[in-house]
């Protein structure tokens, strides 16, 4: 293959959140199920090799907590940013944040909230898994990852242009390498 490999877009959805009274639902924190998810999410990340050079997180709590659960599984520190426009982002405001990535990085994992991931993953799949696709337009749960190829930079990043290649919902279970 010459020039560069393909960048890689992991998108997460943060994991199942609490709703307890009177809090914001900004520094809404994540419940049992969430604190035991995102460790699996984590531990599929590390076992399919889609471990990110880069992190973009929302700033609500629920995302800064799967984040935290998420990283204890990798095997790698990556660079992460706190970026208050992903937390209740429209797709089109996701594919600024991830058109403004520096092209050092190469696999990119973006932690946020419904529907703004839901709708970013499916309006930049172009191509790729039809089953795999299908699963995340039907439902995009706490904890779902989605993984995207992009065939060139991230500035030109623009809908129908990346490759769908995989999706899956990981739950507090011990998960296997494919």
């Amino acid at each position: 293959m010459s020039g560069p490999r393909a960048a890689r877009l992991i998108v997460l959805r943060h994991a199942k959140s609490a709703r307890p009274e009177g809090v914001p639902d900004h520094e809404r924190p994540l419940a049992g199920r969430g604190r035991r998810d995102a460790p699996a999410a984590g531990r599929l990340l590390h076992e399919t090799g889609c471990v990110p050079d880069l992190v973009i997180c929302s700033t609500a709590r629920r995302t800064r907590e799967s984040w935290d659960l998420v990283a204890a599984q990798l095997s790698a520190s990556p660079e992460v940013v706190f970026e208050q426009r992903v937390y209740g982002a429209s797709a089109a405001t996701l594919v600024g944040v991830v058109r403004d990535v520096p092209e050092r990085h190469r696999t990119v994992l973006l932690i946020g909230h419904q529907p703004g991931v839901q709708d970013l993953v499916l309006s930049l799949a172009g191509d790729g898994d039809a089953e795999a696709f299908g699963r995340a337009r039907v439902k995009f749960p706490t904890s779902a990852v989605a993984v995207l190829e992009l065939p060139g930079p991230w500035a030109h990043l623009a809908p129908g242009t990346a490759e769908f290649t995989d999706f899956a919902v990981p739950r507090g279970v011990r998960v296997t390498p494919r």
